[in-house]
């Protein structure tokens, strides 16, 4: 078996492309609930979304730069699926006896400027954290002295969750809401994104930082 097989089937590499996907997905639903937290209104997902980004940190750790990038466009087509599926569930009719067909259409049938604005920014956000983690990570992998792991962490995030941010809300509500209104959802979403990534942060290190197989040969 080669050594790329091996890696793509540990346990720890299981775990965390599981939790990955689970986090994607419960975002994407949560996010249909917009919540009112310390008198601020913010989407229900924003609190687990930004997990996502040191989930897929973990996952770069066990399968490697290649294994990460496939991940997150595999994440992408499962939210995709998602979407095509709730649409064909609530246009499904419904059992008289149920009585909540008219409720579960209304919150689940997917809005699809949102559902692309969501997937577009989640993939080139995520392929962008992808690329600055790798580099940083290698740059310190290469040296002797301590591995900062959580600079890699805070590097990559620095740039792709404002990116992300940008890339969902311009692309979700341009033209359809007001400037200001879109200005306030952008800073709120993006501090709380950064504050949940201070958060999460630790968890980097729950993942054995091996030497990269990734690495440029000498």
């Amino acid at each position: 078996m080669s050594q790329e097989l091996t890696n793509a089937v540990r346990p720890a590499a299981i775990v965390v492309i599981s939790l990955y996907i689970a986090a994607q997905l419960i975002s994407q639903i949560a996010s249909l609930k917009i919540g009112v937290v310390f008198s601020l209104a913010v989407d229900m997902g924003t609190f687990i979304y930004p997990l996502t980004f040191t989930l897929r940190d973990m996952v770069h750790k066990t399968i490697g730069k290649r294994g990460a990038q496939t991940l997150i466009l595999c994440a992408g087509g499962v939210n995709l699926l998602m979407a095509l599926y709730l649409l064909w569930a609530a246009q499904v009719p419904s059992d008289p006896s149920w009585g909540l067909g008219e409720q579960f259409s209304a919150i689940l049938s997917p809005v699809w400027r949102i559902v692309f604005a969501s997937i577009v920014a989640e993939v080139v956000s995520e392929l962008l954290d992808t690329e600055i983690f790798h580099r940083v990570r290698e740059a310190y992998l290469r040296k002797a002295g301590p591995r900062r792991q959580w600079l890699a962490v805070l590097a990559s995030n620095a740039v792709s969750v404002p990116v992300d941010n940008l890339l969902f809300c311009f692309g979700a509500f341009a033209f359809v809401l007001p400037f200001e209104v879109i200005r306030q959802i952008f800073a709120i979403n993006l501090a709380t994104k950064f504050a949940m990534t201070l958060i999460s942060l630790p968890g980097i290190y729950l993942v054995p930082d091996k030497k990269s197989e990734d690495a440029p040969q000498a």
